[in-house]
């Protein structure tokens, strides 16, 4: 079988390796001259990767043209913010017998679409059943090094799910199916904002009272804005949702945790960001959700400070301040 992934970050790369060990060919698209030539002379991803040996099943290459054409599956695994970008240079490759499945988590800042949402207005109807999204909680590093996961693959035709299930499953790496498109998404996207949540608190010398805490009312934001998008509420309690949101809240390999942790402990967002060459989904989409709950009127507290603390430099002692001060509610109201 002949598959194109498209992005060679941690993830994009990571997924390739997984594929191209169960022996299928593999075509990764690098952006990255530097990286194209480390992956193609080492066998290695230093950059984004480090420490894993890269099947010698994967074909690197900086042509995006060479690695969609003539693939009976693409996997995209572009960055949110250019996903749109990436995918209109390759969407006249797919046919009706293509797989293309999204591993992006985000949101477009500007039309507020998830990867799906925008593939779908670049493909032609006849292909838009062939789409799929993968999620769940899995760091890169770990699924790279065979550490046990499970994750989640929705598509809008059930025979796609189970097609893109069989092709990714491996001991190691099990995969469930779904038919909720948009949750499996809303549930991978909105989960970084949360988790930049946690970051702070842990970067502030909080304690294990006010992760929980975050986390659980983080996951009623999350259900929220999904119920209101026509999400199924379980998928929040799955995989996509629930399982995404504790890991990337708790584990130090989150690299949106780990931008909240560095906020909170008194370093700015510019800084911190021109530090980093990896790409923390969360600090974008954190724009495209709190605009999305004031557009839909969707109370998103947490949401709304995350928002303040890093786009109009609100101090994380007062958004905390403001958080436990609101008007005192019902737990279980919907707003």
């Amino acid at each position: 079988m002949k598959i194109g992934v498209i992005g060679a970050g941690a993830w994009g790369t990571a997924l390739a390796n997984l594929l191209a060990n169960k022996g299928l060919d593999v075509a990764l698209w690098v952006f990255e001259q530097d990286v194209c030539a480390n992956i193609l002379e080492e066998r290695e991803n230093k950059v984004f990767l480090p420490g894993i040996p890269l099947s010698q099943n994967i074909r690197p290459s900086n042509d995006l043209d060479q690695v969609a054409a003539n693939k009976e599956m693409l996997v995209l695994v572009a960055p949110s913010h250019v996903f749109r970008s990436v995918a209109v240079q390759m969407v006249h490759h797919p046919t009706e017998k293509t797989l293309i499945v999204s591993a992006t988590k985000g949101i477009e800042n500007t039309t507020h679409l998830t990867a799906s949402g925008i593939l779908k207005q670049l493909l032609p109807p006849r292909l838009q059943s062939r789409i799929a999204v993968l999620s769940g909680p899995s760091f890169a590093k770990e699924v790279a090094k065979k550490i046990p996961t499970a994750v989640t693959v929705a598509a809008f035709d059930p025979e796609v799910a189970r097609a893109v299930q069989n092709i990714f499953a491996t001991q190691y790496f099990r995969v469930y199916t779904s038919h909720d498109v948009h949750g499996v998404e809303l549930g991978g996207a909105l989960k970084n904002v949360i988790a930049i949540a946690a970051g702070i608190s842990d970067g502030l010398g909080l304690g294990y009272n006010t992760r929980a805490a975050l986390i659980t009312r983080g996951a009623t934001e999350i259900q929220r804005l999904g119920i209101r998008l026509g999400a199924n509420p379980r998928t929040f309690m799955g995989l996509a949702g629930i399982g995404d949101l504790v890991l990337t809240c708790t584990g130090k390999l989150s690299r949106n945790w780990t931008v909240g942790c560095k906020i909170g402990q008194g370093m700015k967002l510019e800084a911190i960001l021109s530090d980093m060459r990896t790409v923390a989904e969360g600090v974008k989409t954190t724009r495209s959700v709190y605009n999305m709950s004031r557009k839909m009127r969707v109370d998103m507290p947490i949401t709304e400070q995350i928002y303040r603390m890093l786009y109009e430099d609100l101090d994380p002692k007062e958004a905390l301040q403001t958080l436990m001060t609101r008007d005192l509610k019902h737990e279980l109201d919907e707003e």
